[in-house]
């Protein structure tokens, strides 16, 4: 190769190199934490849009909730900015105290952050008490009984169980996580990935365990819609006995705090 050829390729390499660089720099960009805007960015913000801009803006907002809220996903803001807001971010809390306003006046429904951290919203039905606002205290969908009892395994265990337990209990039920199940299909699937994904579970690998553990703790969706009094009453008919006999949990339903985090599951 000739001298000039070489310097040629070394040009175009450390160009794409370059364009590599930006494009990475790009969609680092896009990733970057939001920064909620001050109120006086929020008025100027508003001041540069028409009314119309601001209302569609909020619509779109309050539909990508909705299609979120059909499959039980909670919505993170970050992607919500990145996805639906983009170039409207500046405004970003005047659309959402919108699109809240329309949740509650038009579908009865209340926008709740249920991660502070992270950020995550999901919607619940305002015209019951949250403690009773959760679709499976009487589980009549055959997926949602499901995890109703996986949780009232988790609650008993004071919010942190081995996930061995849980399969067993199942099996019991005849409900065989290795195979494939009539009404839910692929159970562990089910279980590990959906309702994780929908903050009912926390499935947590356990350190230093040679096979690898799991454990499933109580997630961040369940302490607001998942009633601890009705997983007491459902165990007090399963045992013939009264609620009050366990007598931690019963303390713990009646008090209203979400189950405790131990360092290490029960067996």
């Amino acid at each position: 190769m000739s001298q000039r050829k070489r310097v040629s390729t070394a040009h175009s390499s450390s160009q794409n190199k370059r364009q590599s660089g930006s494009s990475a720099a790009l969609e680092e960009s896009d990733d970057c934490p939001f920064t909620q805007p001050s109120m006086s960015q929020v008025q100027k913000g508003m001041e540069r849009l028409t009314p119309a801009q601001v209302d569609q803006k909020t619509a779109e907002v309050v539909q990508y909730f909705l299609v979120k809220d059909q499959k039980k996903i909670p919505v993170r803001r970050a992607d919500l900015v990145k996805h639906v807001v983009k170039e409207y971010r500046t405004i970003y809390p005047e659309i959402m105290k919108r699109a809240a306003r329309t949740f509650d006046q038009v579908f009865g429904l209340k926008m709740i952050e249920i991660d502070a951290k992270n950020h995550m919203y999901i919607l619940i039905n305002k015209l019951e008490p949250v403690a009773e606002a959760s679709a499976i205290k009487n589980p009549t969908n055959p997926k949602m009984g499901l995890l109703f009892v996986i949780l009232s395994v988790v609650f008993m265990k004071g919010g942190v169980v081995r996930e061995n337990l849980i399969w067993s209990t199942l099996k019991k039920l005849r409900v065989d996580p290795g195979e494939k199940h009539a009404e839910f299909g692929d159970v562990r699937r089910v279980v590990t990935d959906e309702f994780v994904r929908q903050r009912y579970l926390e499935y947590v690998r356990i350190p230093h365990t040679e096979p690898v553990e799991h454990e499933f703790r109580w997630g961040q969706r369940a302490d607001v819609e998942v009633s601890k009094t009705k997983i007491l009453e459902f165990m007090g008919q399963l045992h013939e006995q009264e609620p009050h006999s366990w007598s931690q949990q019963y303390r713990e339903a009646h008090s209203g705090a979400g189950p405790s985090q131990p360092g290490s599951s029960q067996r």
